[in-house]
Parts: C-alpha cells; sequence; structure tokens
C-alpha cells in the first residue's frame, strides 16, 4: 500500500474531544470540551419546534437562507458599526470551525506562513499545516498573556508569511485583546500587506471592565479582515453548528467557492429557527454577559478558596490554572506522545480520581509549557459547585 498524506502524519487526534471521552468513560464532570449544560434561549426552540413541521428541509442556497444573512447583517451593523452585504459579503457555514478552514484555504498557498499567537486554539495550528502552509509562532507572556511587539513584526515580515489568525476574546486563556494591542497588529498587517482571519466566537462574553473590539474596524483593515464566527458560544446551541464568514466582496467570492466543495450549505431548517435568535434585542445580549459574569465569579471565587493559582479570565469562559505545585514535573527530553507530557498526565488522573475533566494546556501552547491546564465554566450553578466540592480533593493526586 502507498502511504499516506504526510501533511497529516504528525497529528493527534483532538486532545479537547479526547479528555469529552474520558470525563464519560469515567463519570467525570466535563470542564474540558466548552459546551453549557443548560438550554439554549426558549424562543429559539420554539422557533425550531415549528420548523420541524413546516420546513425547510431541503437544500438552502449555498452560502445560507437569504434571511439568516439578512437577519446576521443586521445584528453585525448593530453591534461593530460595520454593514456587511447580505449579498456579496458573508457566507454561512457549518460552524466556525468550517469558517476558520474555507477562509485559510481561500487565501494561503502550499509554502505560505501563518502566524498564530500562542497559547492557540488548537485546530489553528492543524487548518494550516492541511493548507499545506507554515504556522509561525508568536508567544504570549505566560503570566499576563501580553505579547512583544518587536517579535510580532519579526514574525509578521517572514518571507512568506501571508496571514495572522486572532482570537479574540482568546480561547484558551480568556484574554480580551485591547484597543491599542489590535491597533499594533492591525498597522503591522497594513505595513506588511496580511490578512487577519479572526475567532470571534466568543464576542457577547466579555467581563467588564473589558470592552471587545472589532479588529475590522480599525483604519485600513476592512479589506484584509476575515471574520470568522458561530452562533454556538452566543446562543447555547454548540450542537447546531451554525458559523459563518463576514469580509469584503473579493475576499468573500474566493471563500463562497471553498465553502461550496467543502459543505455545500449549512442546515437549512436550523438557518430558519435561528433567525429569531439573530433578531433579539440588546436586553438578551446584556442578560448573556451578566449570566456569564455570574458564572465566572462562582467558579473563579471557588478556585481562589481552594488556594489555587489562575489568571482571572477577561472574556470567553475558559481558566488556565497553574498546576506546577502538584509535583508532575516537567517533559522528559525523550517524550514520544501527548499522553505522555507531565499535565495530560495530570488531567487524567484529575479525572479519573476526582471526578473532574481538564485539557493539559501542553495542547494549547507551542512553548514548552507543562504546568497549566483549561478548566471552563459554561455550566449550571449546581454542576460548579458539584465541580469545585471535587476539586477539594486535589491534594489526592499530589505527587
Amino acid at each position: 500500500m502507498q502511504s499516506l498524506s504526510s501533511r497529516t502524519s504528525t497529528f493527534t487526534d483532538s486532545v479537547i474531544r479526547r479528555m469529552t471521552r474520558i470525563a464519560n468513560a469515567c463519570g467525570a464532570i466535563n470542564l474540558s470540551q466548552g459546551f453549557p449544560d443548560f438550554d439554549p434561549p426558549a424562543a429559539l426552540t420554539e422557533r425550531l419546534s415549528q420548523v420541524a413541521l413546516s420546513g425547510p428541509h431541503q437544500y438552502a442556497i449555498t452560502f445560507g437562507a437569504q434571511n439568516f444573512r439578512e437577519a446576521l447583517s443586521d445584528k453585525q451593523a448593530h453591534f461593530s458599526g460595520l454593514r456587511y452585504d447580505p449579498q456579496k459579503e458573508m457566507v454561512v457555514t457549518c460552524g466556525s470551525t468550517e469558517a476558520m478552514m474555507a477562509s485559510m484555504m481561500s487565501v494561503c498557498n502550499p509554502g505560505e506562513k501563518v502566524v498564530l499567537f500562542s497559547p492557540f486554539y488548537e485546530n489553528y495550528s492543524a487548518d494550516t499545516i492541511l493548507c499545506g502552509a507554515e504556522p509561525v509562532y508568536v508567544p504570549l507572556d505566560p503570566e499576563t498573556l501580553e505579547f512583544d511587539a518587536n517579535v510580532l513584526e519579526d514574525a509578521m515580515k517572514q518571507p512568506g508569511v501571508k496571514a495572522l489568525v486572532l482570537c479574540n476574546p482568546a480561547n484558551p486563556s480568556g484574554k480580551v485583546f485591547t484597543h491599542e494591542e489590535l491597533s499594533v497588529i492591525a498597522s503591522l498587517a497594513v505595513k506588511y500587506d496580511l490578512y487577519v482571519i479572526t475567532d470571534e466566537v466568543y464576542e457577547h462574553i466579555v467581563f467588564a471592565p473589558h470592552k471587545h473590539t472589532y479588529i475590522a474596524t480599525l483604519p485600513g483593515m476592512f479589506e484584509r479582515t476575515i471574520e470568522c464566527s458561530s452562533l454556538s458560544k452566543t446562543y447555547s446551541i454548540t450542537g447546531w453548528r451554525l458559523g459563518y464568514v463576514l469580509a469584503c466582496e473579493s475576499i468573500m467570492e474566493r471563500i463562497k467557492k471553498v465553502h461550496d466543495f467543502l459543505t455545500v450549505g449549512a442546515a437549512a431548517p436550523l438557518m430558519e429557527a435561528a433567525v429569531t435568535a439573530l433578531r433579539f434585542d440588546d436586553a438578551y445580549y446584556a442578560e448573556l454577559q451578566a449570566h456569564y459574569t455570574h458564572m465566572k465569579n462562582l467558579f473563579v471565587n471557588g478556585l481562589r478558596n481552594l488556594g489555587l493559582r489562575f489568571r482571572e479570565p477577561q472574556g470567553a469562559y475558559f481558566v488556565l490554572i497553574d498546576i506546577g505545585e502538584f509535583g508532575y514535573g516537567k517533559r522528559s527530553s525523550n517524550w514520544t506522545n501527548d499522553a505522555e507530557l507531565p499535565d495530560a498526565k495530570f488531567c487524567k488522573d484529575m479525572a479519573e480520581k476526582v471526578g473532574v475533566a481538564a485539557v493539559p494546556g501542553s495542547s494549547f501552547f507551542r512553548e514548552p509549557v507543562d504546568h497549566l491546564i483549561r478548566l471552563h465554566f459554561a455550566k449550571r450553578d449546581e454542576t460548579l459547585m458539584d465541580a469545585l466540592n471535587r476539586l477539594e480533593n486535589l491534594k489526592k493526586i499530589k505527587r
């Protein structure tokens, strides 16, 4: 038999989804994969129930149902001030995962490079490699999560660099990039003529006093920003897999074609139901922010009471916890797979012996960071309290 694809030979499975399987196998509370255990808004599920009977049940137009795109255009104009043409500047995708892949494939040629901040959501590196491109990593300080502008410029001016991926608010760190930081990124993108591909799925989950800025609104950025997002986090419908890409017409024409051959189109009945959510008024988003602020405060205050060390998130619903005190050490020079890393062993022990599942931080860092794990708090109060009670037993796995 001939060999399989060399570009995928170094891939592991998704560490996040692996930890979900481990959580399910041992009955742990799953704070690894970021999905809520509470229901979507009632108005949304009621509309879905109606659509189940009335349709549509056949293909929508490839780049998304007309009423969905119109509602999305209105929502985006309301929150960002940018009105994207629903005919020419958007496409509805099967989740933000496809949105990112279609965008990356539309921008990158084999052999070109993409700049990623580290830590990064694990898909970004894989997406880059699947496009035949090469990731270039710019570290964020593990303590402050700030970047060195000189290091960033050195990365962006390398020969062959085509784009930068920006997750804001950021997974896994919970960082919200400031207006000043975004201005630095924008000025360098203009200077070196790069695309910026954004992942903004947590745009409505931001904790005061921090604010979300759409980088596409900064000078010179509309024509070079490709915004990827989804409805999953904002409306608690991660299983619906409704994402989208927003970009100027010249870019979007290419993305539409790639999308057409990747998935043909998003689910027609789900798009029809989701129009209801896209038309929610400001009260919904204020309540969403208050809800997540409550969950964040409940969880991080509990972690603080347990004496755990962490950096309080500014947005999204993740928190990175320092496990250095538990004695799992650092990676050896001869480790051969991710499961052998200290933080991976810690997470497996924590799931099996403490009953809480997390994601090892090494899956998010290019640098040899083995002392962090990621937990998420998009859960009901009772789930978070149960998890905190179980985490009181962490001393059981201290070495």
